[in-house]
């Protein structure tokens, strides 16, 4: 078998360690974007029969709290919380997730240690994005569930090794025993097949559900989404913390910048404040951050978020009925 987990009888879901720890009907994950993965794509996702993410990364406590009660108002199925270990209010955060008992946390940009053994406590399942095999094996031993390994080809946040989804999966692989989910560059059922078979046991997907009606993005950020050609994001910004961009007015200065020595306090700067809101909350397309993979190349229309599900799971299923295409 090329691939980690076994159809069910009909056909119609997938089994593995995945799909039983969420306990989800397809190793299907959308990512917890900024600006992008509130309530209504979350709740799309799962109801869908994947998981939906909440991305915690862009929202103040309340605001958190007030997205996680509209989503279980419309979605009995599991759900997760993104949390990027690194922001403010962390602790606040961490209240509001044991307070409503959100059922699977994904943390990220900081120690998994911190707060895995407070989460798992409250019977939370833990997974942490890492985007090398050295700090995979470093969750493993802090205790988290699972592991999102992230490669260079994402959008947003980046890691500084640069390694390629292809070249990641495989090495992360070889380096722990707990389940793997492979992120970075995946937007169809065959990336996801591809994946699987260099042993990932899920994926989890960003580009590709922020250019969908439940999107919380702007809809001038989602158009310049679906109109990217190859070669119009960068990885820049490298000596603040690398993020994957589409190429606008912004973005250029930023590139041109740090190849012409710029320090790290004229990136920040330049840099300023709120400017990933700007871009992809409020639509600034020509000064705003625009963070978003390489994969949205391929990506040409708006599709809703449930439709999105469906295609990647039937491409998924057609693929590994037949993997050479012919």
């Amino acid at each position: 078998m090329l691939y980690q987990g076994h159809f069910s009888t009909n056909g119609n879901s997938f089994e593995n360690r995945i799909t039983s720890l969420f306990k989800i009907k397809y190793p299907i994950i959308q990512a917890g974007m900024i600006w992008a993965s509130g309530w209504q794509l979350a709740a799309a996702v799962s109801n869908a029969g994947g998981l939906g993410i909440i991305g915690a990364g862009s929202m103040y406590p309340e605001i958190l709290k007030e997205h996680i009660t509209k989503l279980k108002a419309v979605c009995d199925k599991p759900f997760a919380v993104n949390l990027p270990l690194l922001y403010p209010d962390i602790d606040k955060h961490i209240a509001i997730i044991l307070e409503e008992k959100v059922p699977i946390v994904f943390t990220s940009a900081g120690n998994p240690k911190t707060w895995t053994q407070k989460l798992k406590d409250a019977g939370i399942t833990v997974v942490h994005v890492v985007s090398s095999a050295k700090f995979a094996k470093k969750c493993q031993d802090a205790g988290v569930d699972a592991v999102v390994a992230e490669g260079f080809e994402a959008g947003g946040h980046n890691g500084r090794e640069e390694t390629t989804t292809l070249c990641l999966i495989p090495s992360v692989r070889q380096s722990i025993d707990i389940p793997l989910i492979a992120a970075g560059g995946i937007a169809t059922g065959r990336a996801m097949f591809s994946m699987m078979a260099l042993g990932a046991e899920a994926v989890q997907i960003g580009s590709r559900f922020v250019a969908t009606p439940e999107s919380s993005s702007h809809q001038a950020f989602k158009d310049v989404v679906v109109a990217a050609q190859e070669g119009d994001t960068v990885l820049t910004l490298k000596k603040l913390t690398p993020v994957r961009l589409i190429k606008n007015d912004f973005a250029n200065r930023a590139f041109s910048a740090e190849t012409s020595g710029a320090d790290e306090n004229s990136l920040k700067e330049l840099l300023g404040r709120a400017r990933a809101k700007m871009g992809m909350f409020e639509g600034d397309t020509v000064e705003g951050e625009l963070e978003i993979g390489q994969v949205s190349s391929i990506i040409k229309e708006l599709k809703p978020a449930a439709d999105v599900v469906t295609e990647i799971w039937n491409d998924f299923k057609a693929t590994a009925n037949n993997p050479f295409g012919f």
